[in-house]
């Protein structure tokens, strides 16, 4: 059946989108699926904001803390989990509201993925031989020789995108430029987005993001970092580089004072947010824009529920 409804609620951290989803699922008798690439690790939900338990309760909510932080989940993993589940609250008669601030997550939802296929391990594996023999600038040279498009866009410092251009290129036999030139594929063609984007001004979602921050560390930030900490995990992977995990990880290890940590924390914090209000800005087209953060106020939420249901 086609013209099935999905709602998106999106916009930068501590704007407010997480609760109007939940008010809205509320409303719509629908469930809140998780958006946020943060979100969806297990041992850091102060870290990460996650709804709490009581407003678990409420509604339903889907996707939050379903991965060790040991995994490194992809934009492809969380994709196919969110198909799964998008299906799931259609077969039971609801409707999806999905939020969270990963504009990537919400981009390849809403407008599809490009239909590269996951590359064999050998094939990974030979590249990985080649990187370690010869170093990425090397690898770098032999891409223009057989993708210039890509080797111009790509730094020939940029191991991981160098890699990857490389064993697209030996596993098809197509150029990552040719892949990319091709239509991009909807996991769920049915669907209609009905699209909610919150852009509050710079200076009030600066201090809601520093209040933010204070109130997790109020709430044991530190211990869970800390717990974290102890696992010794790769800190590339993706819950290692959870905003205020490496700034309060410097505290834990006896590098910087806690004062010094959560400034830090902030300022990145802050940095994030701008980028991620540059990126809906420019890249989000929303059929509701609310140019406030949102705190319970009543007309915001009759308005969304209004352009939803209508």
């Amino acid at each position: 059946m086609k013209n099935k409804p999905v709602v998106v609620i999106a916009g930068p951290t501590a704007s407010g989108k997480s609760r109007l989803a939940l008010e809205t699922a509320k409303a719509i008798d629908g469930v809140v699926v998780n958006a946020d690439s943060m979100q969806v690790y297990k041992g850091i939900p102060v870290i990460s904001a996650c709804p709490t338990a009581a407003e678990k309760a409420e509604v339903p909510h889907v996707l939050y803390e379903m991965w060790d932080a040991s995994f490194n989940g992809s934009v492809a993993d969380w994709l196919g989990e969110a198909e799964t589940a998008i299906r799931r609250i259609w077969d039971d008669g609801r409707i999806p509201v999905v939020t969270g601030g990963t504009g990537l997550y919400l981009d390849n939802l809403i407008n599809g993925t490009s239909p590269i296929p996951e590359t064999k391990g050998e094939v990974r594996e030979k590249v990985a031989q080649m990187l370690g023999e010869e170093g990425v600038n090397r690898l770098h040279a032999r891409l223009a020789q057989i993708d210039r498009e890509a080797a111009e866009r790509l730094s020939p410092n940029d191991t991981t995108r160098v890699r990857r251009a490389l064993e697209v290129f030996f596993d098809t036999g197509k150029t990552l430029s040719e892949w990319h030139r091709m239509p991009m594929i909807r996991k769920l063609p049915e669907a209609v987005f009905e699209t909610v984007k919150i852009m509050p001004n710079a200076s009030e979602l600066d201090e809601r993001c520093f209040r933010r921050f204070d109130m997790m560390v109020e709430e044991g930030a530190v211990e869970e970092v800390r717990t974290l900490m102890q696992r010794r995990l790769n800190p590339k992977l993706p819950a290692m580089r959870a905003l205020g995990v490496p700034e309060l990880g410097e505290y834990v290890a006896g590098r910087c004072t806690l004062e010094e940590a959560v400034r830090l924390g902030k300022l990145h914090t802050r940095q994030y947010a701008k980028r991620q209000r540059t990126w809906f800005n420019h890249r989000f087209e929303a059929w509701i824009t609310v140019e406030a953060c949102y705190n319970g106020q009543k007309e915001i939420l009759e308005n969304v529920i209004k352009g939803v249901k209508k």
